[in-house]
């Protein structure tokens, strides 16, 4: 149950879940590529590739910082060979990079939604498609996506129907490559949290300081990603995960570590099906 040795190829993991994730692995061993824009300091954003390769490297394991806009076909195969260079292979893909904008038809301009298809949906088929090659000389190749279970209610795109379109996008990659590459044993499934997440995005587009008080902390993400990349390729695919019932499969019961100062119910995430809020032991509210 470690992922000592491996190599990550992490796509936007800068900040929030994907750094998480990244530094799960790193107190592992593992070898971590951060491929993301933020080369120097932004201002309403912490991190850079940068910072996030020394943390990596503080928490054990080894890290290449890549300046990748996953937009960009020449980056990734770049980024790609750099990392398989460097390391010896890549064993993971993990597909975070993500554009948000919850806004409606009406109020959503092209570019905005071109930057979302982009990002979540081509960027993941992009970076899914270069790693392959590497992933199938891989012992236990993965790839997961951070992408939602395919419930197909009008709830889901009424109000944002174009990042709803996108973020679904990226959950047809997992739903089609898990089968498309089961026979060359590449695990491909998507993973999303049951609660909001305390990122970025909650605290400056959903909600600011009072939905961050009803998250969750990124880390539950990153334990429930390890649990899923430390398990057989062949034996674990094509599924879409919920964090919390992932963790519960793997014997865990106290969840109060990832929301320490939370009071009353978290808030509900987007995209979660009725069915698994109805089956969750833990109280939320359904704010999204």
């Amino acid at each position: 149950m470690s992922l000592k040795g491996k190599t990550l190829f992490i796509s936007g993991g800068s900040r929030g879940i994907g750094l998480a994730i990244a530094l799960r692995a790193a107190r592992d061993g593992a070898n971590v590529t951060i491929a993301a824009k933020t080369d120097t300091p932004h201002p309403k954003l912490p991190g850079t590739i940068h910072t996030a390769a020394e943390q990596i490297e503080k928490a054990g394991g080894k890290a290449l910082p890549a300046l990748c806009d996953i937009r960009e076909e020449a980056q990734v195969a770049e980024a790609v060979a750099k990392t398989a260079e460097r390391f010896g292979g890549i064993d993971i893909c993990v597909n975070n990079a993500s554009a948000i904008q919850l806004t409606g038809t009406l109020e959503t301009d092209m570019k905005r939604y071109d930057l979302m298809h982009q990002i979540n949906t081509r960027g993941t088929f992009l970076v899914s498609k270069i790693c392959i090659p590497h992933l199938r000389l891989a012992s236990n190749p993965h790839i997961l996506n951070l992408a939602p279970p395919l419930d197909m209610k009008a709830k889901w795109f009424k109000g944002h129907v174009a990042y709803t379109m996108a973020k679904f996008g990226m959950s047809m990659c997992t739903l089609g490559m898990s089968a498309e590459f089961a026979s060359a044993g590449i695990a491909v499934n998507s993973l999303w949290p049951l609660t909001a997440i305390d990122t970025a995005a909650v605290r400056n587009l959903l909600g600011g300081e009072t939905v961050a008080a009803m998250s969750r902390s990124p880390e539950i993400m990153a334990d429930a990603a390890h649990a899923i990349l430390t398990r057989p390729s062949r034996e674990a695919t094509g599924n879409f995960y919920i964090d919390e019932e992932v963790l519960r499969a793997e014997g865990v019961t106290d969840f109060s570590k990832y929301a320490p100062d939370a009071r009353g119910a978290l808030a509900g995430d987007f995209f979660v099906p009725d069915e698994v809020f109805a089956r969750t032991e833990t109280k939320v509210t359904g704010l999204f």
